[in-house]
């Protein structure tokens, strides 16, 4: 067993390089949707 299924993944498969990069994809996309969403309320004129 893998260091990487011991944490919140406990699944077989979950370091596969395919469930990392979904994984990965996943968390980057929210924070680049956070940081848009708090850049165009912040600076909205209207």
């Amino acid at each position: 067993m893998s260091d990487l299924n011991r944490g919140i993944m406990k699944f077989k498969g979950a370091d596969t390089p395919s469930a990392i990069a979904i994984s990965a994809i996943i968390i980057l996309g929210g924070i680049v949707f956070l940081l848009l969403w708090g850049l165009s309320t912040a600076y909205t004129v209207g």
